[in-house]
Formats: structure tokens, sequence, C-alpha cells
């Protein structure tokens, strides 16, 4: 990532993102693949932040902590049986009936959320098929999704801190809790309501711990916790709890957008500068080369925020999906990578990012009526010729190894 965090926002609000349609004339997908985010889990730890942020205690989940919840399930079949059906348009799954073998790869990180977000993937896009979700045992870890912790990837914490502080701007951090000092409010209004006691996140100077051999730079204090915070307000409107436990009937839909913006800056911040997202896709970026390159024509690689964040730094793309704040990786979004070829062989690569909206999901509304947010993305540094949104290979494959 280039520039301030100031010139990061001003740029993704200028984005005009081409709503997804057939390819271009004369070209033809062939290989997708898809980095999806899990869908919607409670909060990862209970409680769900330390004592003290909060003014009452959290509301209750119906699985255990970071898990898949059904409401979540039932969005991923939704958003899975629109892929389905757009991939059945592209000519990359047959009609009728069930893929050819070794045609569809299904990976997944070793959660229990993600693996079961990919099952239902599976289960929506492919019913009655045999597609195998490749994943290792639940809760063991997987360094194809941890590739710095694990050492698979060259690692420069010089450079690292350098991409960061650049990410931060001038000013530094505090420059940033000075910028986000009205939404640092407004979220401890949320989070205390008329208490008086030491309580919210903004009381906390933020900063940042910096990278070092294998350890990633890391948020601490008001913006990271407001991140924390207002992901779990998200989830909690995004599950379709009452108004009365999203926020403690403090939060309304435009403080859910609004707050979005924090988890959106650490990963700006923390996920998207180019040495820090390269290192981290070290594991996965090989994954998505193959899927390209090889003979699978649809892979779905089903992971983490995190990961979806690396690859939208890496290649400098940027989405705004209805509800959340630009950049935010939606629960069930992905990044979609197509292949496309043209009449003499040529061969192109194209990004979407596509997702439910907020409302969407919460509402559990039907996609065959309302289409999700779905959107072409420019990337930059990449040899378009002439076709909007379109890359080489070879310039997608350069962009892909960037470190």
């Amino acid at each position: 990532m280039r520039g301030t965090i100031a010139g990061l926002l001003l740029a993704t609000m200028a984005v005009s993102p081409v709503v997804v349609a057939d390819a271009p004339p004369g070209l033809t997908v062939d290989r997708a693949v898809l980095l999806m985010r899990h869908g919607v889990r409670p909060p990862t730890k209970a409680p769900a932040m330390p004592a003290g942020v909060a003014a009452q205690g959290w509301p209750d989940w119906p699985v255990n902590p970071g898990w898949l919840t059904p409401h979540g399930a039932d969005a991923i079949g939704r958003i899975a049986a629109w892929d389905g059906g757009r991939l059945r348009s592209l000519g990359l799954l047959p009609a009728k009936g069930c893929p050819a073998a070794d045609t569809v790869r299904v990976i997944a990180d070793s959660d229990q959320r993600t693996i079961a977000t990919a099952d239902r993937w599976i289960a929506a896009v492919a019913p009655g098929c045999r597609v195998r979700n490749e994943h290792k045992p639940q809760d063991a870890e997987d360094p194809l999704f941890n590739a710095i912790g694990a050492g698979l990837a060259s690692y420069d914490p010089a450079r690292v801190n350098a991409a960061v502080a650049a990410a931060v701007g001038p000013g530094g951090i505090a420059a940033l809790d000075a910028r986000y000092r009205p939404l640092l409010t407004r979220l401890d209004v949320i989070l205390c309501g008329s208490a008086k006691s030491a309580c919210g996140v903004s009381k906390q100077a933020s900063a940042i711990s910096p990278a070092a051999p294998g350890q990633r730079p890391k948020l601490s204090g008001a913006l990271d916790r407001a991140s924390t915070a207002s992901q779990i307000l998200l989830l909690e409107y995004a599950e379709g709890k009452a108004a009365s436990q999203v926020g403690w009937g403090r939060a309304k839909p435009a403080d859910i957008t609004a707050l979005s913006a924090f988890h959106a800056l650490e990963f700006a911040l923390m996920a998207r500068p180019v040495p820090v997202a390269s290192a981290s896709l070290a594991g996965l970026a090989p994954l998505i080369r193959q899927g390209l390159t090889g003979p699978v024509r649809v892979t779905l690689i089903s992971g983490h925020d995190t990961n979806v964040a690396n690859l939208g730094g890496l290649l400098d793309i940027h989405w705004r999906v209805p509800g959340l704040a630009a950049d935010d990786p939606a629960p069930g979004g992905a990044i979609v990578i197509e292949r496309l070829r043209d009449t003499r062989g040529a061969l192109y690569v194209r990004a979407l990012y596509r997702s439910q909206t907020l409302e969407q999901m919460r509402s559990a509304a039907s996609l065959a009526k309302d289409a999700p947010y779905a959107a072409v993305l420019p990337i930059p540094g990449c040899a378009a010729l002439g076709k909007q949104g379109l890359c080489t290979l070879a310039d997608f494959e350069r962009k892909l190894s960037i470190s």
C-alpha cells in the first residue's frame, strides 16, 4: 500500500466499480479462484472483550465462540447458490449434474468456521456431488494460512515497519487517534450508555508494536479495541439479533456502517501494506496461481478477513460493500480472480469482489430477487489492453509474487 491512510480512503471512495456481467466480447472465462472470508460468527472469546470495555454484558450466541452460526451458514448458502448460478452461466460448471472429477477444488483453514463455511458452499454450489473439502484437523495449525508465523515467507521486518509507518502517515499513530476521536467518542457512548465509570475504548492511546522476525506488527490501544468492538457490533447486526441486542439497543444501522471504518483501518495499517501482504500470502499465493494455471476450473479458499485484506493490499484493489466501510472484508465476502481467454489463446485476469450487503445478511433476503454486491475491481499496474479491469496473466503473476 502506498501513501497515507487519508490518501487510501480518498482513492477508495473514488473507485467506480463495474457491475459484474458476462465476460467482455471475444473473451471466455475458463478459470475462477475465490478467496472468501468465513460467514457470520460470534466473538472469538468469551467474554467478548476485557472487563470494563462495556458497561453491560455482551449478548449470548447460539454456538461456541468463533464458530459459524446457523444464520451465518444460511447466508453462506445463499451467496454460494448465487456463485453456482454464475459459474454455470460462465460454463465453468455444467448446467446440470455434478462437475467432473478434479474440476472443483476447495481448501479451508482449520477453524470450525472456515471448514463449515466451505462445507456449506460445496452443498449449495454442487448439491449432492462429491467435492472434497481439503483442510487439516479442526484447530490444528495450518501454515498455509499463517505463512509468517510458520516461516514460509521471506520477511524483512525493517521493510515491513517502513511500509506500516508510510501507511500511518504524517503525525504517526497519535494523529490517527485525533482524526478518529469523534468516532471513538460515539463508540464509547454505545459501549457505556449512561455509565459514568471508566468504560469504553478511547482512553488508552493507540500504539503499534513493530514487526520482528517471524512476527507481524500489532496494533494496540484505542484503535485496536475499536476495531474489535465495531466488528462485534457488525456481527450482532449481521446475525439478525433483535435491535435491543445490537449494541444494547444503542447502535443504529448508520452506526454499524460508520464504525466499520475501525476494522478497515486496522487492515489498512496491519494487513494491506505490500511487504506484510506478500509475506502473509506466501502459503496461499501458490494456490491462487495453481487455480489460474492448472487443470482445476474452480478453486475456493475458505479463510479469514485478514487473508482477503492481504490480497486486496497486494493487488491494490478496493471495494465497498453496502453497509460496511470501504475495504472492510464482509462475512462471506470474496475476492474472485478470473482467468479469461481470447480467440487467439491469449490469457488475461480480472479481479472482482462479491458479497451480500449487510442488510441481506441480516434479513436473510433472497438473492434471486435482489442481487448481491458484485463489482469488477481494476488492478493498478497491469497492462489493461483497452479492456477495463483486465490484466495479462503474466502481469498478474508478477503482481502476485511481489515481495
